[in-house]
Order: C-alpha cells, then sequence, then structure tokens
C-alpha cells in the first residue's frame, strides 16, 4: 500500500459507518422565546395535590416564558384546598390548606413519543425541600406498569437518575444517585447544565453536561407479565416540587424558588 493510501483508506471507512449510523433530526421542542404562559399547543398542567404526599398545590400559575425562558416558581403561599373533606383518609383531601404552589407541566394528552434522544437545558435551585424534575412516562396502562425514567431528579443533595417499573411485589428500579458535591465546583448550582437521555429499543442512558449518570439495559426491565414500558411511547413531566415523600424539609428556605429552563427539545 502506498504511503498515505492507509490513512485514506481508515477515513473512508470511518465516513462510511458514520454514514451508516441515521441522523438524528429534531421532531419537537420548546425554546421558551415567546413571553407569556407556556405553549398550550405544547404543554397542560397537573393540578392539585398529585403525588408523593408532596406540600405543594401545583396550578397554572406559577409558571411563565420571560427571556426565553420557561420559569417554574414555587412560593410560599397559603391556598384552600377545595377537595377537601373533614376526617378523609386520603392525604390529597384530608389537607385543608396548601401552604405552598407550583407548577407541573406535561405533554400528556398533547405529545409522546417512543425512543430517540430527549434534552433539557436547565437551571435548578438545590436548597433544602426542593424536588426538581425532568421525566417521562409511558401513555399506556398505569403507573409503575407504564414505566417512569427521571432524566432529572434532585433532592437533598443528590441527582438522581431513574428507570422504574413494576416489580414481582413492589416498584423495581435502577436507580443511580450523584452528590452534586462530587461536581468540584462551588458553584455548580449557579449555573446552566444540559440533561440528556439517549433512549432507543435495548438501552437508556443518561447524561448531565456529557457525563453518564445511568446506562440501563432494557432487557432487564419488563413487568412481572413481561410487558415493557420502555418500548412504548412517553409523555414529559417538567416540575419543581416541595418535600413529599422525598424532598426534605422546606421551612427553612426561603421562597420563591425557581427552576429555569432554557429549552426542551426531542430528536428521533
Amino acid at each position: 500500500m502506498k504511503p498515505g493510501l492507509h490513512g485514506l483508506v481508515l477515513a473512508s471507512i470511518l465516513a462510511g459507518a458514520a454514514a451508516a449510523q441515521p441522523a438524528l433530526k429534531l421532531v419537537w421542542s420548546d425554546e421558551f422565546d415567546r413571553p407569556g404562559p407556556p405553549d398550550p399547543a405544547r404543554w397542560t398542567y397537573e393540578t392539585g395535590f398529585v403525588r408523593n404526599q408532596e406540600l405543594q398545590w401545583y396550578q397554572a400559575a406559577n409558571a411563565w416564558c420571560e427571556n426565553g425562558l420557561l420559569i417554574i416558581e414555587a412560593r410560599r403561599e397559603h391556598r384552600a384546598n377545595p377537595n377537601y373533606l373533614t376526617a378523609s383518609p386520603d392525604w390529597k383531601r384530608m389537607r385543608e390548606f396548601a401552604e405552598y404552589t407550583s407548577t407541573s407541566l406535561t405533554t400528556k394528552g398533547v405529545q409522546s413519543w417512543r425512543y430517540g434522544r430527549f434534552e433539557m437545558r436547565a437551571r435548578i435551585d438545590t436548597r433544602a425541600g426542593l424536588w426538581p424534575a425532568f421525566w417521562t412516562v409511558g401513555v399506556d396502562r398505569p403507573w409503575p406498569f407504564n414505566g417512569e425514567i427521571d432524566i432529572m431528579e434532585y433532592y437533598r443533595g443528590t441527582l438522581l437518575a431513574n428507570l422504574i417499573w413494576a416489580g414481582p411485589q413492589r416498584p423495581a428500579s435502577f436507580t443511580r444517585r450523584k452528590p452534586i458535591a462530587s461536581f468540584d465546583d462551588p458553584e455548580w448550582s449557579a449555573r446552566f447544565h444540559v440533561w440528556r437521555m439517549d433512549w432507543d429499543e435495548n438501552r437508556i442512558v443518561i447524561t448531565v453536561d456529557g457525563q453518564v449518570l445511568n446506562e440501563s439495559d432494557l432487557n432487564q426491565a419488563a413487568n412481572p407479565d413481561g410487558k415493557n414500558g420502555f418500548r412504548q411511547a412517553h409523555s414529559i413531566i417538567l416540575n419543581l416540587a416541595i418535600g413529599g415523600t422525598a424532598g426534605g424539609d422546606p421551612s427553612e428556605t426561603r421562597f420563591p424558588a425557581r427552576l429555569e429552563v432554557d429549552y426542551v427539545r426531542v430528536y428521533q
């Protein structure tokens, strides 16, 4: 082989391999460039007390777009629970008041996707009692049979990247935790970061700023009946929760608190 020919052949092989990989195309996004409420063509709202015995009342009023960002603002404010029932055993009804409000946005009923790359650039508030999350759930079957993917979840000083499905007797998971102190950056919480999920039929890889947080084999994540919630379309949820079963104690935290999102994008 003539000098230099080997390099040309190798370059050709690599170029061919790259061409064989299907290029990802942007199929949905929100850049939050239009001031005002979030785009109703892209998002709907969860309302009230929703899950995990969290302290906040979810309402649309706590989310808006400004300066190219989505703002989800958690507030310490007194709000009557219209579903209150005296002596109810249901935690959603037994509380006469909510002491906090926030917003949970979802694409449920509007848009869903099976496989692809899901990406968010955001700045999260990491103070005590706050529980921001960027996650997906399957559109078919109840939780946890539908599959839950936590691309970004934070509470009590730790980032989490999780897959959750129905186990034999209780929910099973591939859970990975990373304390934010391990980033060795005292300004980490003040900066914007990029969370990404790459998802195909066989695996899910979740990263933050290119660092792998969770790489999971979906062939090991089937429900007891053999159906796999990670092989169906999922909708996105984007929320800022307070307290509850995992969020911690917000009583000493000064409010308002914010989750600020630069963009959310889906590629396939």
